[in-house]
């Protein structure tokens, strides 16, 4: 019993430290002195510097799914719902999840390397002893930082992937321009968009604060570093799994019920 007793008690000590981290953000985010210029700073940095893989991954994504959907449209003579599909697809599902993991995979990764070499190189309490406020400075920040830029980011692959998908049509069936984004545009809802926006700023969020969170926790030792940008993701990547499973069950219930 003992073993599974220390385990019981090392997830509720782990659960009420984030909980914790989480109440010491919002306690820093609404304090005078906000550091808006450290804010716009990380924004470049999470946003402008992920344009490329972004791009990259939306615009394959829609050739892929166009590609991979054409052969059994044509078998039913449906290959006019093209547009239709892929721009329902990537919009309400595919686009916000792969985003949001590719975005777990570089940014959370690249802050709780960050902050986990602050840690370990004492530059956090350095900055504690002259006065600073360490949580408001670099968590803060970072955390909004991402809470903006993903849903921005999956906004931009989303555009890339219609754009991907229209090139593949165009090369396999031959559909105008106009009549592709004619069809795929107009059969978005409201009750499309407005859950996918929803889930990229959650996204976000939590891309923000695992990394972080785990970049403030990390133990003393150069491989803590390494160790925290690992968990890093991969906490952040299941967590992305989670809400999405939630978002996607209460959307479901207010929209489809």
């Amino acid at each position: 019993m003992m073993p599974e007793q220390s385990r019981f008690s090392k997830t509720l000590f782990y659960i009420a430290e984030q909980a914790y981290f989480l109440k010491s953000f919002f306690r820093n985010a609404f304090k005078k002195g906000f550091e808006w210029e450290e804010l716009f700073r990380q924004s470049y940095i999470i946003g402008y510097k992920s344009i490329g893989i972004v791009t990259l991954t939306g615009f394959i994504l829609g050739i892929v799914l166009t590609l991979q959907s054409l052969p059994t449209l044509k078998e039913f003579g449906a290959v006019s719902y093209i547009p239709s599909m892929v721009s329902v697809s990537i919009i309400r599902e595919i686009g916000p999840v792969i985003i949001a993991l590719i975005c777990a995979g570089k940014i959370a990764s690249s802050i709780g390397a960050e902050l986990g070499s602050m840690n370990v190189t004492e530059q956090i309490e350095a900055m504690e002893v002259s006065g600073a406020n360490p949580v408001q400075y670099l968590v803060v920040t970072r955390i909004l930082a991402c809470t903006v830029m993903v849903p921005l980011l999956t906004i931009f692959a989303d555009a890339m992937a219609l754009i991907g998908g229209f090139i593949a049509s165009k090369l396999s069936v031959g559909i105008s321009m106009q009549l592709y984004f004619s069809k795929g545009l107009t059969i978005l809802e409201y009750s499309d968009v407005l859950p996918a926006v929803i889930k990229t700023i959650f996204f976000g969020f939590t891309i923000g604060f695992v990394g972080c969170y785990k970049g403030f926790t990390a133990n003393s030792g150069t491989a803590s570093v390494g160790l925290a940008a690992n968990s890093a993701v991969v906490n952040s990547s299941i967590l992305i799994i989670i809400i999405d499973a939630i978002v996607v069950q209460i959307s479901n219930s207010l929209f489809y019920s």
